[in-house]
């Protein structure tokens, strides 16, 4: 491979469902990316027909002409337009015909002056028609057949992207290393081919260094992240104006490179695509990172990376948009472009009686501040968000002293009461002066993309705003008096709204990091009397896996072995037990140790077997379960404890895996259709 195939490849993928963006957007981010030293552009909007529904027809006159003037728009800013296609929802993978469509599609793409492509295959149906079933072993074979014959046929271009179906550490079955979709995907699939991947999640709160030695390993090369932290086509009531976070730069080097697929609104991208570019800078001090490049080190701080782009973007908010859709640039100041603000212009003088005229504020950088605080990230509400949220809670948990009046007990508490609400009301009151100044702000094209949002956040800590009045004693504005009998703003939603306000997992999970239980749990000890319902219950769910391999914890629950002493623990809510833990301490005693070498059983000593309804929703109740029997084990003196599974028992180790107790372990001359989990004590 050529040496300039080996370019860190950082910039922006717009791979959404939605309405795709503008030739003219997409022309701006061609500029920006140059300007901030970004290279690269990945084409895949979902919902544009030719890319991903329709993908074997070949464009019209005029489309190839757009095509051919943003890939002429991309070279001139020096971007690297890569053009990708997604046949995944209906390809026969063994029709020559369909291969051939795949050909002749990305062959006229070439005439356009594009060099570099990429097939995904993400977010499709995993099951293979007949004749697939017939010409391919695997899945992956086919997809890897398929994408190498393209590579080849299109004369091996430098830049040759491929979207796994499993494209993220969640989606791997049971685990990363064990996967034989990756494995065949790295065994198979043209070296020179790189791969793109989303982390341990499709949205990925945190990827680690560690977790991409891992993938790589398997991948037999480094991935090309496809990055989801500022994606939002799944939430419309959301956008995340956060930084670039939780991704050391230590993986600069360990990555071929980065593309982040951001929100829908082509506008409130600045921060995201600003903030990745001080990223990639941060490790290597330069524009293009190669892959050779030693660490550094990192000099990467997310919020200094944060307040470098809202203090240009605050310029952008300064520049008022042409009816053309283009803007005027360079004219003015930065302190021009903050502060200057339209002027009525018709001479009109007030008297001295009359009202004076209206004088919009400027938009200031403690505005986006608040802006993007507000909007942060997926995981995580920016600071001032959260303090909202810690000083409504606190003013509701302890509305007992929001007693005003003259005849109010001057307590402590009643003072500190007061005093909490006035700091709300003037957090509050920031918000709604953030929304005016934005309204009035000369770059309406920014605004729009950032209405909905905005008009939202407003009306909702209004509300909250009133609320607090309301148990000061105060009287809010009637429009937000909160009654029987409210107005449409007062429940917020719709059916959507309806629908998450009756399940167990809504609520702030940032403030309330354990989501409220819409069930009572009993944990208790195993006695002999629920040998009947978890017998039942054992059953049923055998019913789901295979039943080929016997498991340890199978002779357990039937009685064949007794647990040990303090080792067995029941989970019952209102119709009957629903869960069980069962644990041996000695696992020597019950399993064949030809099947297990004696590290293992030296390292994880102790045996487990665990199963809970489908119908229990409350991982926190699950994890007190399993807690209460490793807390038995521990005290016994054990240091670690496995459980088995069957390899087809997809619910139970996806379950496993989000509660975060136990790891896949890797064991030499296992069975195919066992799965071994474990943890240390």
């Amino acid at each position: 491979m050529s040496k300039k195939s080996k370019i860190f490849l950082s910039g922006v993928v717009e791979g959404f469902y939605g309405r795709p963006w503008t030739m003219t957007q997409r022309k701006e981010l061609f500029r920006r990316e140059q300007k901030w030293g970004l290279n690269t552009y990945l084409y895949a909007p979902k919902d544009d027909y030719k890319h991903r529904m329709y993908w074997r027809d070949l464009y019209s006159l005029e489309e190839a002409d757009q095509l051919m003037t943003l890939i002429s728009a991309a070279e001139e800013h020096h971007v690297e337009f890569i053009y990708a296609l997604s046949p995944g929802l209906d390809i026969t993978f063994s029709n020559p015909k369909e291969v051939a469509a795949l050909k002749r599609k990305l062959s006229q793409v070439c005439e356009f002056g594009c060099r570099s492509f990429a097939l995904l295959f993400d977010d499709i149906e995993t099951e293979m028609c007949a004749a697939d079933k017939e010409a391919f072993s695997s899945f992956a074979e086919a997809q890897v057949s398929v994408t190498n014959e393209v590579f080849r046929h299109l004369e091996e271009p430098e830049i040759f992207l491929f979207c796994p179906t499993d494209y993220c550490a969640a989606f791997c079955t049971p685990s990363v290393p064990l996967s034989s979709y990756l494995n065949t995907v790295g065994e198979k699939l043209n070296p020179a081919i790189d791969i793109l991947w989303t982390g341990p999640k499709v949205v990925s709160n945190h990827i680690s260094v560690a977790s991409i030695e891992e993938v790589s390993s398997v991948l037999r090369r480094p991935p090309v992240i496809w990055d989801n932290i500022h994606a939002n086509d799944y939430d419309p009531q959301r956008v995340f104006l956060g930084p670039f976070k939780n991704r050391p730069t230590e993986l600069i080097p360990k990555l071929r490179g980065v593309l982040t697929n951001p929100n829908c609104e082509f506008e409130p991208n600045f921060v995201a695509v600003h903030t990745l570019a001080t990223w990639c800078k941060s490790n290597s001090g330069q524009k293009d990172v190669s892959m050779d490049v030693e660490d550094q080190g990192s000099d990467y701080n997310p919020h200094e990376a944060l307040q470098l782009a809202l203090t240009d973007w605050l310029v952008e908010f300064g520049q008022a948009d042409q009816p053309d859709g283009s803007r005027s640039r360079g004219s003015r100041s930065k302190r021009d472009a903050s502060e200057e603000e339209p002027m009525q212009t018709d001479g009109y003088v007030p008297g001295p009686k009359d009202n004076p005229l209206y004088t919009a504020e400027p938009l200031t950088l403690s505005d986006l501040t608040l802006l993007s605080e507000l909007f942060y990230l997926p995981y995580e509400h920016g600071p001032t968000a959260l303090r909202m949220l810690q000083e409504l809670h606190w003013l509701r948990s302890n509305s007992d002293a929001a007693t005003f009046g003259t005849t109010a007990t001057e307590s402590e508490k009643v003072q500190e009461w007061r005093q909490r609400a006035e700091k709300f009301d003037d957090m509050c009151g920031a918000v709604v002066q953030m929304f005016n100044r934005l309204s009035n702000a000369p770059n309406r094209i920014i605004l729009y993309d950032l209405y909905n949002y905005i008009c939202d956040i407003k009306s909702g800590v209004s509300m909250a705003r009133a609320f607090i009045k309301t148990l000061g004693g105060l009287t809010p504005h009637p429009a937000m008096i909160i009654n029987d009998d409210p107005e449409p703003w007062g429940f917020r939603g719709g059916l959507s709204g309806e629908f998450q306000r009756m399940l167990p997992c809504h609520g702030n999970r940032d403030l309330f990091r354990t989501p409220p239980a819409t069930r009572v749990y009993t944990i208790r000890p195993y006695t002999p009397k629920d040998q009947s319902e978890v017998l039942k219950l054992f059953k049923e769910m055998q019913s789901e896996s295979l039943q080929k391999v016997e498991l340890v914890g199978d002779r357990l629950v039937e009685g064949h072995i007794t647990p040990s002493q303090n080792c067995s623990a029941i989970l019952e809510d209102v119709s009957g037990v629903c869960g069980y833990v069962f644990a041996l301490t000695d696992a020597k005693t019950a399993v064949t140790e030809a099947l297990y070498p004696k590290t293992m059983l030296q390292d994880y000593p102790s045996v487990i077997a665990i199963q809970i309804h489908p119908n229990v929703p409350d991982p926190t109740a699950v994890k007190r379960l399993i807690g209460h029997v490793l807390s038995s084990l521990r005290d016994s003196g054990s240091s670690g404890v496995f459980s088995e599974f069957r390899s087809n028992d997809r619910r139970m180790l996806d379950f496993l895996k989000t509660l975060n107790l136990f790891q896949v372990l890797q064991v030499n001359g296992l069975p195919t259709d066992l799965v071994v989990m474990g943890t240390k004590l």
